[in-house]
């Protein structure tokens, strides 16, 4: 089998759903480190409500800041790949059909 093009919203959606994931554990990280920073008694800037706030905050802004990119990177891909398919062929793919699901 040789994949000839790929839907491309279909692919933003899966990439952007696979990034809000990714970002969403990068978010996890920072809040970690700046809980961390901030009960370590960091810089006076970082303590208290604003190291909170940053925590937090990364946990709502990388999720969706990476799924829009992801989205916005899925389209470019795979319009790029369209073209570039076009004209060279594709991939070729070997696939082996799934056994048979055993009947309950």
């Amino acid at each position: 089998m040789i994949l000839k093009s790929i839907r491309p919203f279909s692919c933003a959606k899966v990439l952007g759903i696979v990034y809000l994931f990714v970002g969403l554990i990068i978010g996890l990280i920072i809040s970690a480190i700046s809980l961390l920073v901030s009960a370590a008694g960091g810089s006076p800037e970082f303590s208290g409500v604003m190291g909170l706030l940053f925590g937090v905050g990364s946990i709502i802004f990388f999720p969706i800041l990476y799924a829009i990119l992801g989205f916005i990177g899925g389209l470019i891909i795979s319009a790029v790949y369209n073209l570039v398919a076009g004209m060279v062929g594709g991939i070729e793919l070997d696939l082996i059909p799934s056994p048979p699901k055993p009947e309950a």
